[in-house]
């Protein structure tokens, strides 16, 4: 009878037991890998969306918040930006480029992004790869969409639909409003570029500014808030694109309560964003420009709006983190030993029921260190055991996670972790079973023959 026949067979004796013990070091090596794949991983899709914006001004109330909203939509901002703002910024300093956004509608929770062409040949969505598109071309006039990969998948909408989009989203989303005065019609779908942007949806700014003009005409012709409930079918298709396709019947019978403006049209008012993209000239080969310090204080004397730098502010982000993030690694090292002291537990109890299969194992030549080896060996497997179960399953319980936080947030986490370090948690859950061990094999060493071979009464 070999060594490892020995243990298998003690271990099948003591079933529930090992299984509950294996079980508690899975759960410990599962909660400590998942703390360390979430920790490494996540910083890294952090600063994919922050794509290579070297500034974002916005009237947040934080450069946090800014970032947050700006480029990972959380939510609607609240306050505005005017054209002429927007132009006083853009004048003041000579930028490599500029992009304004505006967000404040959605179509099914999905939000909508404003923008200008742009925002598809400057700004790109992770820093040195540029946009590309699975289908269809980007947006060339107003009241074209064109739609995020995971934006897709999760509305549902597909190249030619024609939607009207709905006002607010997030927290801010007011549901019972809908935009239905234009419809909105995908010319293209984006490919997946593995950050907050493939959740969204982008439109032309010049359509949305008409589209909110047209809402302001409604407000005050009927002297209301226009997010009230007008009493009338607002499930009625315009087929309808602002400037470039007349060919349509206007004879419903209550046009009247829907306003159709020309871009001339426009007041100042109406022309407002909620962000502005900037970077910062650079000379070849260098990632971050000499004079980004320089734009970045000048814009911060305005005290009337606010300035972040996305990659700091990420950065800030994971240091606030960081404090519990270390605090929840601790707590986990700790279940990883308490796991650790079950296992002491269930060989030292086991060793009570053993002593007579001690005893004879003496007598048939087995001697008192290939005794206390067998109970280390025992305890070692138990614990690799426990620990690649506890990796499968942080890895099936990481993707799962992964794919919560892409679908609600946008955020993209690649579960992967390196090896050396999943290598490093083996050999600590190894060791600390092989400590946990030593107690019971000294117990084994020093059990009596004579006394555990007596006739049983």
């Amino acid at each position: 009878m070999t060594d490892l026949s020995i243990i298998l067979r003690s271990l099948r004796v003591r079933l529930f037991s090992t299984l509950v013990t294996i079980v508690t070091v899975a759960v410990a090596v599962g909660l400590l890998m998942a703390l360390l794949m979430l920790r490494t991983s996540g910083e890294k899709a952090f600063s994919r969306g922050t794509g290579n914006a070297e500034l974002l001004v916005s009237r947040d109330a934080s450069p946090l918040e800014s970032v947050l909203n700006g480029l990972f939509y959380a939510n609607a901002p609240r306050n505005s930006i005017s054209l002429e703002k927007y132009d006083e910024i853009v004048g003041s300093f000579p930028w490599e480029w500029s992009v304004p956004t505006q967000m404040g509608d959605s179509f099914k929770g999905v939000p909508v992004v404003a923008t200008n062409s742009d925002f598809f040949t400057r700004f790109q969505p992770v820093d040195g790869f540029d946009w590309s598109f699975e289908e269809g071309r980007r947006f060339a006039r107003p009241y074209e969409l064109v739609v995020g990969s995971e934006a897709a998948r999760t509305s549902g909408l597909k190249m030619g639909d024609k939607v009207p989009l709905t006002h607010g989203f997030g927290q801010s989303r007011e549901s019972d409003h809908v935009h239905d005065n234009h419809r909105f019609e995908v010319v293209g779908i984006l490919d997946q570029t593995n950050s907050s942007h493939d959740r969204a949806i982008y439109t032309d700014l010049v359509g949305s500014w008409v589209l909110h003009a047209e809402d302001r005409v409604e407000r005050d012709a009927h002297g209301h808030d226009h997010d009230h409930d007008h009493g009338h079918d607002h499930d009625h298709d315009h087929g309808h694109d602002h400037g470039h396709d007349h060919g349509h019947d206007h004879h419903h019978h209550h046009d009247h309560d829907h306003p159709h403006l020309e871009v001339e049209d426009l007041l100042p008012e109406d022309k407002l964003i909620t962000g502005i993209l900037l970077s910062t000239p650079s000379r070849g080969g260098g990632s971050v420009s000499a004079i980004l310090p320089q734009a970045f204080d000048m814009l911060r004397r305005d005290t009337s709006i606010t300035v972040a730098s996305p990659s700091n502010q990420v950065a800030r982000l994971f240091e606030i983190v960081g404090n519990v993030d270390r605090l929840l690694l601790a707590m986990a090292w700790v279940v990883l030993a308490s796991s650790g002291v079950g296992i002491l537990l269930a060989l030292w109890n086991s060793m009570e029921q053993r002593r007579r299969q001690i005893a004879i194992l003496r007598v048939l030549g087995c001697s008192r260190i290939r005794l206390f080896s067998l109970v280390i060996t025992e305890s070692v497997l138990i614990g690799l055991i426990g620990a690649f179960i506890g990796i499968a399953v942080c890895w099936g319980g990481t993707l799962v996670i992964a794919g919560q936080l892409q679908t609600r947030l946008g955020i993209v986490i690649d579960p992967g972790l390196d090896p050396r370090t999943i290598l490093l948690v083996i050999a600590a859950t190894v060791a600390l079973a092989a400590v946990a061990g030593v107690a019971p094999a000294v117990r084994a060493y020093r059990t009596s023959v004579a006394e555990n071979l007596r006739p049983l009464a």
